[in-house]
Parts: structure tokens; C-alpha cells; sequence
């Protein structure tokens, strides 16, 4: 693998990276390894604290042990991570890779006890909507898109021309949709590549690709 720790610890955290000083919490590392894994891949680096400083692990054993169970058993489908040791100022610092996965979208199990998919987006892991899992789901059965161009699509990307982005939300007001229509639609432009998906933290929205 061969990773130079510091290179990455001043890169920062964001949409493929995190930093942990313990693994506390099976269903709180799911979520990240999850969120990775439906993405582009991340490393996690175990023993580095939230602002970059590096305290080391206390037992690489149980950090490994806690990163296996959560990939196992609070994962699904269950994750492979692997692992690198690295060595420096005499502490050492477990990496953790998770690499994109070929079987999305993965779920990862909640303190709920119920089953949730998560997206990357830049250093948070946030839930992901129904039109991104459906996304997800068509993209992994490479599934064609047969797309219909209706007066509806048209009048979506008339829109998109005059306007910056819209919600699914908005689409359905705009057009006096069923929500379960307006997402077809949308999933349908996003996997032709017509339109893009937008996930912050806070909103979800559609531009013209």
C-alpha cells in the first residue's frame, strides 16, 4: 500500500479520508466505511486525531477487530477492508482502506437497528436519498435506460436552461407530479447523464450535466 501518513494528514479530511483516534462505536465506523465504499473508496487513518496530530493506537489488535466486526456484521452487503501498520514517531497509525465497491448500494446498520445507505460528501457520511440509492442499484446492474422523452423531461430541461438547479421537490410542484413519477424521471436523466445529482449536508438538488 504504501502510504505517506503526513503527505496525507496535511491534505486534511474530505471525501476520501478520515481520521480516528479509537473506534468507539461499531455503527458509527459502518457508516464511513459504507459511505466510501457506495463512493469513490476513502482511507481511514486510525490513531490521528480530528486536527491532524498523531497519538498512535493502543492495540492495533482490537482497532482491527472493531473495523472487521462492523465490516461483517454491520455492513451489507459486508465490506473487505484492509489494513496497513505504518511506523512513525514511534507510534504507530492503523490505515484502513475501503475500496469503491461493484456491488452498491451497501447499508450500514444504524443505532436504530435499521438498515441505512450512505453517500460521501466531502468529509461527512450522509444518508442517501431514495433517488441516489435507485441510482446506485440501476448503475451496479448496469441496467440500459430506455428514456422516453416526454413533455415532461422537456419542460425539466427548458428549465434547467433558465435556471441553475432545481429540487425533486420543485419538479413535482412544477408539473403537478406524484413524487414517486418525478423520481422515476429523475433517475432516468441521472443515468443517462442528462442531468447530475448535487448531496450536501443540508439539501439535495439537479443541474443540467
Amino acid at each position: 500500500m504504501g502510504v505517506n501518513i503526513k503527505k496525507l494528514i496535511l491534505e486534511g479530511e474530505g471525501t476520501t479520508l478520515d481520521f480516528k483516534r479509537t473506534i468507539t462505536s461499531f455503527e458509527k465506523i459502518a457508516k464511513t466505511m459504507v459511505s466510501y465504499a457506495n463512493n469513490k473508496g476513502g482511507k481511514l487513518l486510525i490513531g490521528v486525531d480530528d486536527d491532524g496530530r498523531i497519538v498512535g493506537v493502543k492495540s492495533e489488535d482490537e482497532e482491527k477487530y472493531m473495523i472487521n466486526k462492523a465490516a461483517g456484521f454491520y455492513a451489507r452487503p459486508a465490506l473487505e477492508p484492509e489494513f496497513e501498520e505504518i511506523y512513525i514517531d514511534d507510534k504507530i497509525v492503523l490505515v484502513v482502506v475501503i475500496a469503491e465497491s461493484e456491488n452498491k448500494p451497501h447499508y450500514a446498520m444504524g443505532e436504530d437497528k435499521k438498515w441505512w445507505v450512505y453517500i460521501r460528501v466531502k468529509d461527512k457520511s450522509v444518508l442517501a436519498s431514495k433517488i441516489v440509492v435507485d441510482v446506485l442499484k440501476r448503475e451496479t446492474r448496469n441496467e440500459g435506460v430506455l428514456l422516453e422523452f416526454t413533455t415532461k423531461e422537456k419542460a425539466l430541461l427548458d428549465y434547467l436552461e433558465n435556471h441553475d438547479r432545481i429540487t425533486a421537490k420543485e419538479f413535482s410542484s412544477m408539473l403537478n407530479l406524484s413524487r414517486r413519477r418525478s423520481y422515476r424521471i429523475l433517475v432516468n436523466l441521472i443515468l443517462s447523464g442528462i442531468i447530475r445529482v448535487h448531496t450536501t449536508e443540508k439539501e439535495e438538488f439537479y443541474t443540467a450535466n
